[in-house]
């Protein structure tokens, strides 16, 4: 019989019936579940914007996009469904702040010039993030996370359109693009976690299979993935230590104050009582939905017993 053991030695996807130790199960639930309430709570900034987008074509790129990170929410609490946590608890837990989302939702969106930020560094960070992820140990998730990254690279490429519109328009726009990405490379920098030797889990997520590179080399491959396209856009990243190490073949970067990251996850950004907040509101505003669609799930299902 093969073991967790041997499936993890021969990088062979563990499943849901198979025998998996309780700190491997209880690892994919904190972090499946973090990635799914991250996708629902990072339909707030952007859906700020909805009513805001200068023209048809652009609110109708947003609307894609904010309905795609939805299914994406849906599809990730699917996937921590099949470790035996119920998506009620789940949601429970992030309600009452037992389980946390990504920082960098906790940030405000003060001009049209972010959602091109957003787009281009968050979705661009998240995508170097999460494709290794396809490759996880644990089957679905891995699964779920071929449509996301799919979906991912439609966003990323729709921020950087929207930046390099901005950045060769008026001078206002340039300088309302500038603003954006000023604002949004720090922390989208911080959206790899804490550095290798202060991450918690990175070592033993790494072992399982689950990461498959430490929080440092994926922060190193974004930097190297975003300098040149920052050169094609015109715009400058806000690091005067920025700067090329033909040695190393890579880009050196100044030091990330994790101080604010810390901060954030804990509670204290600008924007974490006020996305809670919606989460929790809309949930309880959408309980009678909830109550419906199951009453009319159980009237079929005795519609179904009663033919039989």
């Amino acid at each position: 019989m093969t073991t967790f053991d041997d499936l993890i030695a021969a990088q062979e996807r563990v499943e849901p019936r198979d025998d998996m130790p309780d700190a491997y199960r209880a690892t994919l639930v904190r972090q499946i579940a973090q990635h799914a309430h991250s996708e629902i709570i990072g339909m707030q900034p952007e859906g700020n914007w909805l009513t805001r987008a200068p023209s048809l074509r652009r609110k109708a790129i947003l609307l894609a996009k904010v309905q795609d990170e939805a299914g994406h929410g849906l599809y990730l609490y699917a996937a921590a469904e099949t470790l035996g946590v119920s998506r009620d608890e789940l949601l429970d837990a992030l309600h009452g702040g037992k389980q946390k989302y990504s920082s960098i939702f906790n940030y405000p969106t003060l001009t049209w010039a972010d959602m091109g930020a957003i787009g281009w560094l968050v979705d661009g960070a998240a995508i170097v993030n999460q494709v290794p992820l396809c490759r996880c140990s644990y089957g679905p998730y891995a699964r779920a996370m071929v449509r996301i990254c799919k979906e991912e690279s439609f966003h990323q490429r729709q921020g950087f359109e929207l930046l390099q519109t901005l950045s060769h328009g008026t001078e206002a726009q340039h300088a309302m693009a500038q603003d954006a990405v000023d604002r949004w490379w720090w922390p989208a920098l911080m959206m790899f976690g804490p550095p290798d030797d202060a991450s918690t889990h990175s070592t033993q997520s790494m072992a399982w299979g689950i990461k498959r590179f430490s929080n440092d080399a994926l922060r190193q491959r974004f930097v190297d993935m975003t300098v040149p396209q920052a050169q094609v856009l015109g715009l400058t990243l806000p690091d005067p230590d920025l700067s090329w190490d033909a040695e190393r073949g890579s880009w050196d970067f100044g030091e990330i104050d994790f101080t604010e990251l810390y901060e954030v996850v804990k509670g204290n950004g600008p924007c974490n009582a006020q996305r809670l907040g919606a989460r929790v509101q809309a949930h309880e505003d959408g309980a009678w939905v909830r109550e419906a669609a199951a009453a009319y799930a159980a009237k079929q299902t005795q519609k179904g017993r009663d033919v039989a």
